[in-house]
């Protein structure tokens, strides 16, 4: 085995490390873990660092995985048969409940809309395939946000936090309540934070360990999404996106925390 041959296993063996039970390790644990001199070990996750394939934390010093993986997951889907498994139970959803249905993706601090299922009442709202929306006041965002670490929810959140209306949380405490929310109940839910007079839930496609893959989103008029019927629809799609997560082999404790 060459040296470079033999740099890769290290870095990748990191990588598999971090993405056990525990979320975030101290160099001293992930040297433990992999057998290795601690510099070698330094030197590895600089590199991997640089590259976002993992992030240090700023108040604990501890190491994680990057948003790199996470872009890099989504790329896999995109070139995947998940829309092609997802379609029916899209379908299902907007003939049920008479809204638009999405599927969409994050890229950095935007959701991106895989797929659309328009509802066929004359007033709805739909998004376009490959339309991007931001993140932090988007049901289909926070479905996202909620599931990702601190650092990485308030670097997404600084990019974009402007008040699209009257009810977009723009500043980072109750945001982050909203988040916690979000993720205590399994769905995300937008009254009108985007867009005056829309509503929306999602819930995300979760994999083992807890990252979100996808979302799965119903959006209509505010008129027709009281706050009574969204508690409905936010378990419908709760539910339909653990379907499809276990369809395409996921499993999901639902366990996580933002910290």
């Amino acid at each position: 085995m060459t040296e470079s041959t033999r740099a890769v296993e290290r870095a990748l063996d990191i990588l598999l490390c971090l993405s056990g039970a525990e979320p975030a390790l101290t160099l001293t644990q992930i040297t433990e873990r992999v057998e290795l001199h601690k510099s070698t070990v330094y030197r590895l996750l600089a590199t991997l660092e640089s590259k976002r394939f993992v992030q240090r934390e700023a108040s604990t010093g501890a190491y994680r995985l990057g948003m790199r993986l996470v872009e890099l997951g989504y790329a896999v889907l995109k070139h995947t048969d998940l829309s092609a498994r997802a379609a029916p139970h899209l379908h299902r959803l907007a003939a049920e409940y008479r809204e638009t249905v999405d599927l969409a993706i994050l890229e950095g601090g935007q959701v991106v809309y895989l797929q659309v299922i328009e509802s066929q009442q004359r007033v709805k709202i739909a998004a376009a395939p490959g339309e991007r929306l931001p993140a932090f006041c988007t049901a289909t965002g926070k479905a996202f946000l909620a599931f990702l670490s601190r650092d990485q929810v308030q670097k997404i959140f600084r990019q974009d936090a402007r008040r699209y209306t009257v009810r977009t949380k723009n500043s980072l405490p109750p945001f982050l309540d909203d988040l916690r929310a979000t993720r205590e109940r399994g769905y995300a839910i937008s009254v009108e934070e985007f867009e005056k007079g829309i509503n929306a839930v999602a819930a995300p496609i979760l994999d083992a360990q807890q990252r979100p893959l996808a979302a799965i989103a119903i959006v209509g008029p505010s008129f027709r999404l009281s706050r009574e019927r969204m508690t409905e629809l936010g378990r419908a799609v709760k539910i339909t996106a653990d379907t499809l997560a276990q369809e395409i082999g996921l499993t999901m404790p639902f366990s996580a925390q933002i910290t």
